[in-house]
């Protein structure tokens, strides 16, 4: 059996190919391949409880990305968790009134910022705050709570 040149080209060719599917796709998978234009401005909200919240999470409004967390910091006077996120310009109509939740997305539990706009009139600007927050629910702890009450009602 005789290799051709073209043979092992083409050989070639799908393996740089796969190597290049996986790439991207690891790219996607850790939300590496979303990087900012710079185009935009920067909120922050203060949390609780920020969870599992990375940097390069995605912001999202009803289901659609509008931007992602640039920094998540420890208010030491407060001890809360202050989240920047950077806002793509497009969506720069946001209540100043608008809350702000951490949710969990999926089956692998990436978590992610879901803003939900208010009924103002003005609007957030660069370096605004969004003052109505709603931390991230931990899981151990929901299930620690469920636990301790069903316990304490079979005592009764």
């Amino acid at each position: 059996m005789q290799h051709t040149n073209t043979q092992d080209t083409l050989v070639g060719l799908f393996v740089v190919a796969g190597i290049a599917g996986l790439f991207f796709l690891a790219l996607q998978v850790s939300n590496l391949g979303s990087f900012t234009s710079g185009q935009g401005y920067t909120l922050t909200a203060n949390f609780t409880n920020s969870g599992g919240l990375k940097v390069r999470s995605p912001v999202s409004l009803a289901g659609v990305k509008i931007g992602q967390v640039s920094a998540i910091d420890l208010n030491p006077t407060t001890y809360q968790s202050v989240v920047t996120m950077h806002i793509d310009t497009a969506y720069n109509n946001l209540p100043d009134d608008t809350t702000a939740s951490i949710f969990t997305a999926g089956l692998l539990g990436e978590q992610y910022v879901s803003l939900e706009p208010g009924g103002s009139d003005t609007y957030l600007k660069d370096q605004g705050k969004i003052d109505i927050t709603q931390p991230a629910i931990i899981l151990e702890k929901a299930i620690g709570q469920f636990l301790f009450k069903s316990a304490e009602e079979k005592s009764e």
